[in-house]
């Protein structure tokens, strides 16, 4: 167990001093969602009574597209550097590996939310409440969110076409946890904590059914693409 931990950091530390270097997600993709809230914060505008109650969906909607370009990119590198084939030839257990780019996309995202909901707040006008809730629930998201982005980037990583691919594969399997995030989030700023549990519930499954399937099939994954 402590080796696979040791692992799991050397993959997701090396994911994330690349990031570190390039900033890409600092300088792209960060304002690219913040691009897309204030965007939607003008359209809305005339009817400021709308905006929060859509701005979860609308906050969720930009993660989302974060979480294309930074999930696409993390698997570009390895494949335009030949780092694949070193992960291939390495000593790691597959499973650490997988395990680790997850954590890698988890923490570039995470980076990603913090300034993403304060800016939230600040353009559509929010009460903070609900704190708990919202950060749980962002926890799980985010986690569920990376570990299908993890499987999915490893099977479109190889190809060509992955840029086009990753998001037909990936858009109709995080729909639900995307869904529940929002409706979880609704509840939390709207004062009834208590509706927010049983989408809670869902992602849990969600997050934990996608670890699972990650560290079982990654090992193939990684041999096959």
């Amino acid at each position: 167990m402590r080796r696979l931990a040791a692992e799991v950091l050397l993959v997701a530390g090396k994911d994330l001093r690349i990031e570190m270097r390039s900033r890409v997600v600092l300088n792209q993709v960060l304002p690219f969602g913040g691009l897309v809230l204030l965007l939607f914060a003008f359209a809305l505008d005339p009817d400021r009574g709308l905006l929060p109650r859509v701005a979860p969906g609308l906050f969720w909607t930009a993660v989302l597209l974060a979480a294309l370009l930074a999930i696409s990119r993390s698997f570009a590198i390895e494949s335009a550097h030949g780092a694949r084939d070193g992960l291939r030839l390495s000593a790691l257990d597959p499973a650490a590996v997988f395990f680790g780019k997850a954590l890698g996309i988890v923490t570039e995202l995470l980076a990603l939310e913090i300034p993403l909901a304060s800016g939230m707040f600040v353009f559509y006008d929010l009460e903070g409440q609900g704190w708990g809730i919202l950060v749980l629930s962002s926890l799980l998201a985010t986690t569920g969110l990376a570990c299908a982005g993890a499987v999915y980037g490893a099977l479109a990583g190889g190809l060509d076409v992955r840029e086009t691919l990753l998001p037909l594969l990936l858009l109709p399997v995080v729909a639900p946890v995307m869904l529940a995030a929002t409706r979880s989030w609704e509840a939390a700023l709207g004062g009834t904590t208590a509706d927010a549990w049983p989408w809670i519930q869902v992602m849990t499954v969600f997050a934990v059914l996608y670890a699972a399937l990650g560290a079982l099939v990654y090992g193939p994954l990684l041999e096959e693409t």
